[in-house]
């Protein structure tokens, strides 16, 4: 199995003392976002999690706590952008999370800390030439410290509009999203990065930037040394290259209140959400009641047989 921790939310920023308790403990309770009363029971024991890919923009807590996970294998997605506190109010400063950036890189190796330049968005103060101006400044930063960026374009769903509307925030267009690929690319290239993108449907190959995934099985078996039996990811997007991973996180609980978040789409309900946080609690939110129907998930490893 492999853990996505976590795409709804950022649990190393703000619940990471949760996740270790329920390391220790080896099983997570996580509601189905859909019916929140059906509750999935997930052995989390490193006997069956083959991999576990970590999401956050902030690394400062997890770092001192790092040789709790000396039994499993895992990697970072980190994403550093260059907006300021009217786009991602509660991200750190620049500085701080640039310098947790390459402090994990140097402690568990540049090919397990991904940098994520995600998503690339306009508005009348961001235009392409900022992104190029700023994607080096932070690319020269990290420089020897990842060896891959992500990058996506931002889709602003109906959930978000009413988040950045007073922002005056628009997508790029196709032909912007080839320029900024192109020059994008070139400049990693020089700081010994490559790019991929994430769920875009545009090709742009020939701009040097091919489709990419997040969880991906390629890195994975890499990280962690065999073949793995694991299918696309059916409940992603199309244009989604990831494979199939069981997500520990919830909706509305992300409290960096980026105004893109397409996982906050309630302010009112993360702050109460949030507040129903138990770091003890089998859920990430609240706790078991009288009306949840428990079901344990049938989890294995993925470790191939095959001699191919």
């Amino acid at each position: 199995m492999i853990l996505s921790v976590s795409r709804r939310t950022d649990i190393p920023a703000f619940y990471w003392e949760w996740f270790l308790n329920r390391v220790q403990a080896g099983f997570v309770d996580v509601r189905n976002p859909m019916n929140i009363h059906r509750v999935s029971r997930i052995d989390i024991r490193p006997e069956v999690v083959d991999c576990i890919v970590f999401w956050t923009k902030n690394a400062g807590n997890i770092i001192p706590h790092l040789d709790q996970l000396k039994d499993y294998k895992y990697y970072f997605q980190y994403t550093i952008n260059p907006y300021n506190k009217l786009i991602e109010e509660n991200v750190p400063l620049k500085k701080y999370v640039v310098e947790n950036f390459r402090l994990l890189s140097e402690i568990i190796g540049p090919n397990r800390v991904i940098w994520r330049y995600d998503p690339i968005l306009l508005t009348d103060m961001i235009d392409v030439d900022y992104h190029l101006r700023y994607f080096e400044e932070l690319a020269k930063r990290l420089k020897g410290h990842t060896n891959r960026c992500v990058i996506s374009f931002v889709d602003l769903y109906k959930k978000t509009v009413s988040n950045t509307r007073e922002l005056m925030m628009k997508e790029p267009t196709d032909m912007e999203m080839h320029f900024l690929a192109h020059n994008l690319s070139s400049i990693a290239k020089d700081y010994g990065m490559e790019i991929v993108s994430c769920s875009e449907s545009i090709d742009l190959d020939f701009d040097g930037v091919r489709h990419g995934c997040c969880i991906d099985r390629n890195l994975i078996e890499e990280i962690v040394g065999y073949k793995i039996d694991v299918k696309k990811d059916k409940n992603q997007r199309k244009e989604c290259g990831c494979v199939e991973s069981v997500d520990l996180g919830a909706y509305n609980t992300c409290l960096h209140a980026c105004k893109y978040c397409y996982a906050n789409f309630n302010n009112m309900k993360v702050q109460t959400l949030s507040k129903m946080h138990n770091p003890l609690s089998t859920l990430l939110v609240g706790d078991l009641d009288n009306n949840d129907i428990v079901s344990e998930r049938k989890v294995r490893l993925l470790k191939s047989n095959s001699l191919f």
